[in-house]
């Protein structure tokens, strides 16, 4: 008998083992990272979804993204963020005020531009059974982090079987709340410069400046 339970936990071991780092979760995440790279730029509109049940939470948005490589413009719920991958621009047009603050890479922050490549450090991945939307097949896969304190312990991606275009993210915090991002309308035939991703003062005279650098 004792053979027998040690030899079912041996095999529950290896197949979670196996499932934490799933080689067909990879093959799909690594597709989709090969497509965007390989994409100069983009712009898309995305609908935003943040729900908690039990708090009786359940806000929606809409908005635009445009992004160059790790360069991105993201435009919400009242407020324009843009990151130049040096400094991020917080504006807020009905306060008249911009917040400018140093961009931390080494943070692991999850933003437009990093989502496609943050599967590749700290996370373990693993894929759930896919899903059909509109007629179409998406794959959908469960990136896990290794860091226990991390503000998202999970984040959950559903990629086209077709193409490999990222159609949803979600991400889970350890208070219940799911925020959610749909990617609709994506255009890469843009031509974006460098200084599409940089607050022009210029152009928001008598804007409050607060510097948090």
């Amino acid at each position: 008998m004792k053979k027998i339970i040690f030899g079912l936990l041996s095999f529950l071991v290896i197949n979670v083992s196996w499932a934490q780092y799933d080689k067909d979760a990879k093959a799909v995440l690594d597709a989709m990272s090969a497509k965007y790279k390989a994409i100069p730029s983009f712009k898309a509109n995305i609908d935003y979804t943040m729900v908690n049940k039990a708090d009786g939470v359940n806000d929606t948005f809409k908005g635009t993204i445009t992004v160059k490589g790790d360069m991105y413009s993201l435009n919400m719920g009242g407020q324009e963020v843009i990151n130049n991958g040096k400094t991020v621009w917080t504006y807020l047009p009905d306060d008249n005020e911009v917040n400018i603050d140093n961009h931390n890479a080494e943070a692991g922050d999850i933003t437009p531009s990093t989502i496609y490549t943050i599967y590749q450090k700290g996370y373990k991945y693993i894929m759930l059974t896919p899903v059909t939307v509109d007629g179409k097949k998406y794959d959908v896969v469960d990136l896990v982090s290794n860091n226990k304190d991390a503000q998202f312990y999970k984040i959950r991606l559903e990629i086209a079987e077709a193409d490999k275009t990222l159609r949803k993210f979600t991400m889970f915090d350890n208070e219940g709340s799911e925020y959610s991002y749909t990617i609709t309308n994506f255009n890469s035939s843009v031509n974006l410069k460098d200084s599409d991703f940089e607050f022009d003062l210029n152009k928001h005279k008598g804007v409050e400046v607060i510097d948090l650098r």
